[in-house]
């Protein structure tokens, strides 16, 4: 898909059917994380991939926003692989894994399968629950799967303010 209809076109699905994510699919959308950029390419990145009915039932003590999905990505931060930025030494791993998180929303719409961005949930019981060491911290989960037939972007999709609100020029 032409990348302008795509991040046009993408919106955050939330009601799934239960069937099964192709292999296939799953593949190009983890392709896609792989390439994504980050900082001196250091890919401090993890991803945690919940595919079996057991594992998605965990996940909703985790979360309850799954919105019956039948798997689910978890992109981690590894701290002890990112870059710092020396003159604040602030950590540069939960940029890094937005930007994986933003390859795998483009990518899951570019397959033909819907998916939205989890931000609400509780990350140490989601550490806990995958037997996460310390290192690795959640960052977003990912509902993937067949949007429902009934799915539709929800109503504030389209509403974005005017470019003048969001950027700013330089003034000298």
């Amino acid at each position: 898909m032409e990348y302008s209809s795509l991040v046009e076109a993408r919106y955050s699905v939330r009601k799934f059917r239960g069937d099964p994510v192709d292999a296939a699919l799953l593949g190009e959308i983890l392709r896609a994380a792989r390439l994504a950029p980050t900082a001196v390419n250091k890919q401090p990145f993890r991803i945690l991939v919940i595919q079996s009915p057991e594992g998605m039932e965990a996940l909703k003590q985790c979360t309850p926003y799954t919105f019956g999905a039948p798997m689910a990505l978890v992109v981690c931060e590894n701290k002890e692989e990112a870059w710092v930025r020396p003159q604040d030494g602030a950590n540069g791993g939960i940029v890094d894994a937005s930007i994986v998180g933003t390859h795998i929303l483009l990518a899951v719409h570019n397959v033909g399968l819907g998916s939205t961005w989890v931000g609400y949930f509780d990350p140490a019981l989601l550490s806990k629950t995958f037997a996460l060491p310390p290192h690795i911290q959640p960052v977003a989960i990912f509902p993937i799967g067949h949007p429902a037939e009934d799915a539709k972007p929800a109503g504030f999709h389209a509403k974005r303010r005017p470019l003048e609100e969001l950027v700013v020029h330089e003034h000298f």
